[in-house]
């Protein structure tokens, strides 16, 4: 087990009272959606593999009835099952309803990880009224991306588009398995991209897409969709606060699709690791703790073994540099580790009170979760 040195806990109420944020687990107790078979088939969309390869500007369709019409084929709706216990020990299932949208046609299917996790069931429904039980399910809780196996082939695999080229006013539909009723459809426009939110304490989703187009629990793990019929997004996270008439967000496809491959082709993602927790240093921070400097990341906690243990930081110790990118939050860090692979060499530039110091190390592969 791993030993780590800790500063004292640092408590901050105002990250969480800065942005209310609902995060879409679809936890609406509901009766699992079955779809009925449609009387008239849709056009199939595309197929394609979950690699995507260059290809010219993809035409728009007509209206958004046709772009539903291209996808729809290729969404679900998944039921989970979670068991908890009271406070007499006694089991208490609870069901939740989600979304998701098949990526390979033999059965593999993108959603959230907070759609799925820690369930004891997981049902996936599909447009043409089918229901499996998932055969594996590969979750990646720093992203929130999820991908679920059923033992079927021969599925309608939805197209991906490029995300970078999203820009502010451009159109896009949200389709998934709104309040666990049923496959539903809203429109809206790119309202805001390259967004960074806290969705829960020690998590940070990075480079969203925001969109007014409605989304409501469900319609977690559900594709957001240019008007070429194209997913450029995984509808995620909405905020609801007092006074905001609802903003949605979605992780993008260009962030998505390293994960995704991951999760398919190793169950789970391998990322380089450094081994420290982090705070984003503040003038305020700099005071309390009588640090050296008022920017950069202090490390609250050092993994016994890591490379950041190797090199001899210590909680307390402030990070400006890392990897030639200077650090002003732990957004900075982020970034730049994502950035990074398994055995680069890495400069780390820090202050340890008023002493500066340097040194060179090699990321780590990140540890597999327990249990």
């Amino acid at each position: 087990m791993r030993h780590s040195r800790r500063v004292e806990r640092l408590r901050f109420g105002m990250l969480a009272a800065l942005l209310a944020l609902s995060v879409l687990a679809g936890c609406v107790p509901v009766v699992p959606y079955t779809a009925a078979p449609s009387a008239e088939t849709p056009p199939a969309p595309a197929t394609s593999t979950y690699i995507p390869v260059s290809q010219p500007a993809a035409t728009e369709l007509r209206s958004v009835a046709d772009v539903v019409a291209r996808v729809k084929p290729a969404v679900v709706a998944i039921s989970s099952e979670v068991t908890t216990y009271d406070l007499l020990s006694r089991p208490w299932t609870q069901q939740s309803a989600g979304s998701g949208w098949i990526i390979k046609e033999d059965g593999y299917i993108v959603t959230n990880n907070h759609v799925v996790e820690g369930a004891t069931s997981v049902i996936v429904t599909l447009d043409d009224g089918r229901s499996f039980e998932a055969e594996g399910v590969y979750t990646d809780e720093l992203t929130d991306l999820a991908v679920v196996k059923i033992p079927v082939s021969g599925l309608p695999v939805a197209e991906i588009g490029d995300s970078a080229a999203l820009r502010i006013g451009d159109p896009l539909v949200a389709i998934g398995n709104s309040l666990g009723m049923g496959i539903s459809a809203t429109s809206g426009i790119v309202s805001a991209v390259g967004i960074s939110l806290a969705s829960s304490p020690g998590q940070t989703l990075l480079e969203l897409v925001q969109t007014d187009a409605a989304i409501n629990p469900g319609n977690s793990g559900g594709p957001l969709v240019n008007a070429s019929g194209q997913v450029v997004g995984i509808n995620s996270v909405k905020i609801a606060q007092i006074g905001v008439e609802g903003m949605g967000y979605s992780i993008t496809m260009e962030q998505a699709l390293p994960v995704i491959r991951d999760l398919i082709d190793n169950g789970r993602v391998v990322r380089p690791w450094f081994g420290v927790g982090l705070i984003t240093v503040s003038p305020v921070i700099s005071s309390r703790y009588g640090l050296g400097v008022d920017s950069g990341v202090m490390v609250t906690e050092v993994v016994s073994g890591s490379p950041a243990d190797k090199i001899g930081l210590q909680a307390g110790d402030v990070i400006t540099v890392f990897g030639a990118r200077n650090m002003a939050s732990t957004h900075d860090f982020i970034r730049a580790i994502n950035g990074l692979a398994v055995g680069n060499q890495v400069e780390v530039i820090y202050w340890r009170g008023e002493e500066k110091l340097s040194a060179i190390t090699e990321l780590a592969a990140s540890p597999a979760p327990q249990g």
